[in-house]
């Protein structure tokens, strides 16, 4: 037995021991008929305000953030200005260059008595250090662990808090998929600093991203936040109409934006750009994929190339393609370096950016965060963000997939036996 097989194996047998606590859709939800036909109609948004369990509201402005050099002055810059909450939830906060900026700018508000709420994953932050964590709590912030390992959520261990959201005074918000950390720093120039989006939010909208903190520090803390502060009026700020919808294990029965997903595939018309870090979709997912290019519909799937921080999924991803590369979807690989967005627009008119990933683990067994964004305006601007990625990348096609190795197709095969719990 090889030495790669061998690593590959034992590796099986311990995630193997995580899949009682993971979470599996198994083609248990579907969309009912008839489907809506056209995005702008309104019996599109009305199926997508039911789906996402949030109404979509008017008066938003949604400001589009790429790579670390717009989105972390941006996101310190609001900091910065707070003057009565902070509440920041993340996946990733690392001490590094970019988490002692944050935790600097953090510590500084909370010393100028701003409420600073600091909600971190416990496996996604676990490079943060006890140095800045004592910072921060000497400082007055409240840096709060979301399922730290214990007996009593061992149970629970597969499901995380994936969701990226930074919330100021109630009044401005940030989403995406950035993490606080170095890999995100400068302008994706080289295979160390990522590629990745983030939105700026102010409008009534945020209050939205708020409620979603909200859920998450109480299910933490088992405080429940109320008061002007957290929630003050707001007013119209911009043109933009969207959504905010959030998702968690204990609503895997119903995973609102896998099906938020497909209804806006179903319903697409024109055409389909989908940027991506870990693109493993299930059954449904794929056959809506297919089926729009059948019908004439221009998919593209943007999807990291040589360089991603999981190395394992992308043979579970590659096989997968095979399918929709027969349909007439068109795939691309990015080059420079890993990229990490996650964000899909539809027909030029709707948008979702956010922290889901097209897999399993996002759909049933993470809280994950997007914004749907209504309108041709802001689906303009991603999809220029798109299609200058594109132009960065190399296009993976059917003769690429089918001279993948017998090491890479076996790879593919028992990875997908563990992927629920990957």
């Amino acid at each position: 037995m090889s030495s790669r097989l061998l690593v590959l194996l034992l590796c099986g047998g311990l995630l193997a021991l995580l899949q009682g606590c993971a979470h599996r859709l198994d083609g248990r939800v579907r969309l009912g008929a008839p489907l809506p036909h056209g995005l702008e109609q309104a019996a599109f948004q009305r199926a997508a305000a039911g789906i996402g369990h949030a109404p979509i509201l008017s008066g938003n402005r949604v400001d589009i953030l790429n790579n670390g050099q717009m989105i972390f002055p941006a996101m310190l810059d609001a900091i910065g200005q707070a003057k009565s909450s902070i509440n920041l939830e993340s996946y990733i906060f690392w001490s590094d260059g970019v988490g002692s900026l944050f935790a600097e700018a953090l510590s500084e508000r909370a010393r100028a008595g701003v409420q600073v709420r600091v909600l971190l994953d416990a496996v996604g932050s676990r490079k943060l250090g006890a140095d800045l964590q004592e910072k921060m709590r000497a400082a007055g912030c409240q840096v709060v662990w979301y399922r730290p390992a214990a007996l009593r959520t061992l149970g629970h261990v597969n499901d995380r808090t994936h969701r990226r959201i930074l919330v100021v005074d109630g009044r401005a918000g940030f989403t995406g998929s950035v993490g606080i950390a170095d890999p995100w720093r400068g302008k994706a120039q080289s295979p160390d600093h990522w590629r990745d989006t983030q939105v700026r939010i102010t409008g009534p909208l945020v209050a939205q991203m708020q409620a979603a903190f909200a859920e998450g520090w109480q299910e933490a803390t088992g405080e429940a936040l109320l008061g002007p502060a957290i929630y003050p009026e707001l007013a119209a700020t911009g043109s933009d109409r969207a959504q905010i919808v959030s998702t968690s294990p204990l609503g895997a029965a119903t995973p609102r934006l896998r099906l938020l997903f497909e209804l806006a595939i179903r319903s697409a018309q024109k055409r389909i750009y989908i940027a991506n870090s870990y693109f493993v979709p299930d059954a449904a997912l794929l056959d809506a994929l297919g089926q729009a290019a059948r019908r004439g519909v221009d998919v593209r799937i943007l999807l990291p190339g040589a360089y991603i921080d999981v190395p394992f999924i992308q043979p579970i991803s590659r096989a997968r393609l095979g399918r929709l590369l027969r349909d007439g979807v068109k795939v691309y690989e990015y080059q420079p370096t890993m990229m990490h967005s996650k964000y899909m627009v539809v027909d030029g008119v709707w948008s979702s950016l956010g922290s889901s990933n097209l897999d399993n683990r996002s759909f049933a067994s993470n809280n994950e965060l997007n914004v749907q964004v209504y309108g041709q305006s802001f689906a303009r601007g991603l999809e220029a963000v798109f299609l200058a990625d594109l132009a960065k990348s190399r296009v993976y096609g059917l003769t690429d997939w089918q001279a993948r190795s017998s090491w890479q197709r076996l790879q593919a095969r028992l990875l997908s036996i563990l992927e629920p719990a990957l």
